[in-house]
């Protein structure tokens, strides 16, 4: 099967070449000598432009090639698999744009569209130094009885821990305009730093941290900055609503930072492996090793394929994409972060030096991902989210309601996708989540295929407990389903284990519905016939939601083969591996220049 998105990022990867070579513009050696520098990666980023990135950030109707955002998700992955701090400096000016995407004006947005193609850093101004996720609180505000006489919006506050804060030229800011604020008292402003008077605005020192140490995490302070009325998003007061759709397509798109890192993570702890000797023999071939390489390969394939449905989701399931963004937002950047920790205890002491082992890629990989978790709404913000679902989604799922449609769709790699409205984007899953409402059929269609394929049996019983489990789970949320405030303890557990019974939907659908495509790949096969992959997928997801183990040892080491062999091949381990083009020379342009322009 030849997937688009796929390939695409596979293109761009070739145009970026070896990272492995110092000589080269992006590679390990000068990420790790700019990290050790706290310095900005400008000339990888410019790299990037070359390339014509910028381009896939912009939906096509304000000048763009953003039209699957599934491809936004794989070549975000490709940068984040080489290095974090690139992915997040560059990719934030896609997140800035979001917002006027959402609501902005078609003037507006082809304005914008036209700034990030030319390779103008954009920025989203959502957090403040006292409030943190509380955007209710926040205390940038236009004053007094603002817009003034003048057509201008007066803009006074501070925005802190902003990334691009100082190098990004135009900032999507969350604002107060109703003195009193509340939910309709805050308003989106699209505020263009090179028309406000210097004396108004002033950028705030670059905070050191301690992942992605070279991107500019900064702030900015307003001192009445005159920002002009034609800056307003949408309808004043609408702000809110707006940054809280907006984020559920930067949500999603995050996603992309933590398949690269565990992308990374996977191939340094395999190479380790392969090559490390302890007591006469090699690492890979000691028991414990073998445990926990498999169960990070299972677990990198389980966010995988979590991130292709959802992605997908965006044009596919739009008005569900409150539940699908909160999910995803919490299952990869938590999964990713265990992963990594796992494969910290393979590593040993050398996990954790710099110019030992792999340069000190992996210390690094850590500390970067450490912080996605953070971005665009933490963890329990994003649990948060799904407890005030839930008494729609318990509903939904006993009624079999939601977008079941759209969640087909969403599943199978090969159908076309809508163009995204995003006026169908919603705070609320109104009819619940047509992908657990689909979990039934793909039980039922699991089965039926185990009838014919009796090696498929044990991945039918394993798909069966996962609709019981989630049954029982969609019990315990309609116990907490009006709370709004002072969430218990127990609530927030009870989102955690929805959105494992969500991802098992996911996987589920999306094995039932594309495997007929993939599974006689050469590369690919292995991992998609007689279920190898969902097996391991859905035994991991049953064990954390305190299920006994759905698969034995036996297929683990059939999924080690598999790991092994794309090593072998020098293939990305993947569920849709990328093919290998002849190189082009660099001054084509890559993938987004000359003739390939019209593949995108």
């Amino acid at each position: 099967m030849e997937h688009r998105p796929y390939r695409l990022a596979e293109e761009f990867d070739h145009y970026l070449g070896d990272p492995h070579d110092p000589g080269e513009v992006f590679s390990y050696a000068r990420c790790a000598d700019l990290d050790d520098r706290e310095e900005f990666p400008a000339d990888i980023c410019r790299r990037f432009e070359e390339w014509g990135l910028p381009e896939q950030y912009v939906p096509v109707e304000y000048g763009g090639r953003l039209r699957d955002y599934e491809q936004v998700l794989q070549l975000v992955r490709a940068v984040a698999r080489r290095d974090l701090t690139c992915a997040i400096g560059h990719g934030k000016t896609y997140l800035g744009g979001v917002c006027v995407w959402v609501a902005g004006s078609a003037e507006q947005g082809a304005r914008l569209g036209a700034d990030i193609i030319a390779g103008v850093p954009v920025s989203l101004g959502l957090t403040e130094r006292a409030h943190g996720s509380d955007l209710l609180a926040g205390d940038v505000r236009t004053d007094d009885e603002a817009p003034d006489d003048s057509g201008h919006w007066l803009v006074s506050g501070e925005k802190w821990l902003i990334n691009n804060a100082t190098r990004g030229s135009v900032l999507s800011l969350l604002t107060r305009t109703r003195p009193d604020g509340g939910p309709r008292g805050f308003s989106v402003l699209l505020v263009d730093k090179r028309e406000l008077d210097a004396d108004t605005y002033r950028h705030l020192p670059k905070i050191r941290t301690l992942g992605i140490r070279g991107a500019d995490i900064s702030g900015i302070a307003f001192d009445g900055a005159r920002v002009p009325k034609g800056a307003l998003v949408g309808a004043e007061g609408a702000g809110l609503e707006i940054v809280l759709k907006a984020l559920q397509l930067t949500r999603t798109m995050c996603a992309a930072l933590s398949l690269g890192a565990g992308d990374h993570g996977l191939r340094l702890g395999l190479d380790f492996a392969e090559e490390r000797e302890l007591y006469g023999r090699r690492l890979v071939d000691l028991p414990q090793a073998r445990h926990v390489l498999t169960g990070a390969a299972a677990d990198v394939l389980l966010h995988e394929a979590v991130a292709l449905v959802a992605a997908r989701a965006v044009q596919a399931q739009t008005a569900e994409l409150g539940v699908t963004s909160a999910v995803t937002k919490y299952l990869l950047p938590t999964g990713t972060d265990r992963v990594l920790a796992d494969l910290t205890g393979l590593l040993g002491a050398r996990a954790f030096l710099k110019g030992v082992h792999a340069d000190g890629r992996f210390q690094k990989l850590v500390r970067d991902h450490r912080l996605v978790g953070l971005f665009d709404g933490n963890t329990l913000v994003n649990l948060n989210s799904l407890v005030n679902q839930f008494r729609s989604l318990v509903r939904g799922f006993r009624r079999g309601t939601g977008d079941t449609a759209g969640a087909g769709v969403a599943c199978d790699l090969t159908a076309p996708l809508p163009p995204l409205d995003p006026s169908r984007l919603s705070l609320i899953a109104r009819h619940g989540s047509g992908m657990t409402a689909s979990l039934p059929a793909s039980v039922d269609e699991i089965t039926r295929r185990a009838a014919r394929n009796p090696a498929l049996a044990p991945v039918a019983e394993a798909a069966r407990r996962l609709l019981a489990v989630t049954t029982a789970v969609h019990t315990d949320m309609e116990e907490y389903q009006g709370v709004l405030t002072e969430v218990p303890p127990a609530a927030f557990e009870a989102a955690r284990r929805y959105t494992l019974c969500w991802a098992g939907a996911a996987c589920l659908g999306l094995w039932t519905h594309s495997t007929d495509h993939v599974r006689d790949d050469p590369a690919t096969g292995p991992l998609w016939r007689d279920g190898l992959w969902l097996h391991t997928v859905l035994d991991r997801l049953l064990r954390r939601l305190g299920e006994p183990a759905a698969a034995g040892e036996e297929t683990y080491e059939d999924l080690l083969g598999a790991l092994r062999a794309a090593r072998t091949e020098g293939r990305l381990f993947s569920l849709l591996p990328q093919r290998t083009p002849e190189r082009q020379p660099a001054t084509t342009g890559g993938a987004a220049g000359g003739s390939e322009r019209t593949s995108c």
